[in-house]
């Protein structure tokens, strides 16, 4: 069942409901989910290059505001946004906006469900938080760790599951940041290090329209931005971190036969 505050007053709650629903409708109206992907990022590289060697603040707030914008709206772009912030801002202020846009945007969707719109939401999350509810009951802080750590479901979808199941604001935020400094930083390493593939796949695109081509956008690979060995590294530090949710588990069953 999902968890909505009942003690906050109604007119509240219909308030932040609405106001969560008018900015969802402005982004898709705007296109910004059409203009958040890989090919978008291929086609404006230079110019987004250009804006943030001549705007730099500017350029990491306004950066910052999208990305908190898209997470808390649940656009399924935060891997890209990573990216592109290790790209255009280099690896530590890179990964320091999307650490910051990643934890903002999550606490927003998380009080956004658990106050106004959870039983909508939940709509959207659908069989997810059915997958979840476990391992969320069972050690709610090292199971959003270990999700954080080892992403097997959508940033969006957790980020609904851990409110709606009732994990308390305090868990999913410690959680939320512990988790994803390690692959945030990892991505936006190997973001910054492999500008040139970037530039070189964003020339290629714009020859390839040039020519009037109709297929001309590269298919996004994470693998190109994530070695095997710290894919593994992170698949590692998920497991450790599952290790109290297993330790509870086997102790349950061990008390269940004994008695």
């Amino acid at each position: 069942m999902p968890f909505v505050d009942a003690a906050r007053p109604t007119w509240k709650r219909a308030a932040i409901g609405a106001g969560f629903l008018a900015c969802v409708a402005l982004a898709f109206a705007g296109g910004l989910p059409r203009m958040l992907t890989y090919e978008g990022l291929l086609v404006h590289f230079d110019r987004l290059q250009a804006v943030v060697a001549a705007h730099g603040p500017v350029a990491m707030g306004a950066y910052l505001a999208i990305y908190v914008g898209a997470v808390a709206l649940s656009i399924p772009c935060a891997l890209l946004l990573t990216l592109g912030a290790g790209l255009l801002f280099g690896p530590w202020m890179g990964g320091a906006i999307a650490i910051v846009g990643a934890t903002i945007g999550a606490c927003l969707l998380f009080l956004v469900a658990r106050t106004a719109l959870g039983d909508t939401l939940a709509a959207r999350a659908g069989p997810v938080i059915a997958r979840l509810a476990q391992g969320f009951r069972a050690d709610a802080f090292s199971y959003l760790l270990a999700l954080r750590l080892a992403p097997v479901f959508p940033f969006w979808a957790t980020n609904l599951a851990a409110a709606l199941l009732g994990v308390p604001f305090r868990t999913f935020l410690v959680a939320t940041l512990l988790g994803i400094v390690p692959v945030t930083l990892a991505f936006a390493f190997a973001a910054a290090g492999l500008s040139s593939v970037v530039r070189g796949q964003s020339d290629a695109l714009k020859a390839c329209r040039a020519d009037g081509a109709s297929d001309c956008a590269p298919a996004f690979d994470a693998t190109l931005f994530l070695t095997g060995d710290v894919a593994l590294a992170l698949l590692g530090l998920a497991l450790i971190a599952l290790v109290p949710v297993v330790v509870k588990r086997w102790r349950a069953r061990a008390m269940a036969r004994v008695s």
